[in-house]
């Protein structure tokens, strides 16, 4: 009976603190990370650390991503993409390298109402950090797994050029 009061109480006490995060929630925090910000709610599109990301939602189906542009797929060799695939899995950790209309994007996805606060503000950086170590680290946070099974890159990867502007496909809700 203890153990039940025990449960009972620790589930009411947990569903008054859970946060269901909406768009008005998301929008505040990116307004306070970003250095700049325009678009509108659930479609947002923002420079943080001199990096244009992108944030759209879809709350009809409990979606969420925050993306910033890297380079174009053109310009990556197989040992490239290589490279990319193999962070997804070692060194990239809650972000991951995607291609969508030429474009390769630093990419955050996750189930829209059960973000924190703490979760998307991570997620903003880790966006940034894997753009901004793409062909050298491709790391998001300084922690890595299985960094013992990432080669040291003996010659230095083509400089990344990222793209000023987010192409207008991917600012369209998905």
């Amino acid at each position: 009976m203890r153990h039940a009061l025990l449960l009972i109480g620790m589930f009411i006490f947990s569903g008054i603190h859970a946060q269901e995060m909406t768009n008005s929630t998301l929008g505040n925090i990116i307004t306070r990370q970003a250095d700049t910000v325009s678009g509108i709610s659930g479609n947002w599109q923002f420079m943080y650390k001199e990096t244009p990301m992108l944030c759209i939602t879809d709350s009809a189906n409990n979606r969420m991503r925050i993306i910033a542009p890297i380079t174009e797929a053109a310009n990556m060799d197989k040992d490239l993409l290589l490279d990319a695939m193999t962070a997804n899995f070692h060194s990239a950790l809650d972000v991951k390298y995607a291609i969508s209309n030429n474009i390769v994007w630093s990419a955050y996805v996750h189930p829209l109402k059960e973000l924190s606060t703490e979760q998307v503000e991570s997620a903003i950086s880790q966006v940034y950090l894997a753009a901004a170590t793409f062909g050298t680290t491709f790391s998001s946070t300084e922690l890595l797994f299985g960094a013992g099974a990432l080669e040291k890159q003996n010659t230095k990867k083509e400089e990344k050029t990222a793209p000023t502007t987010i192409p207008e496909e991917e600012t369209r809700k998905f």
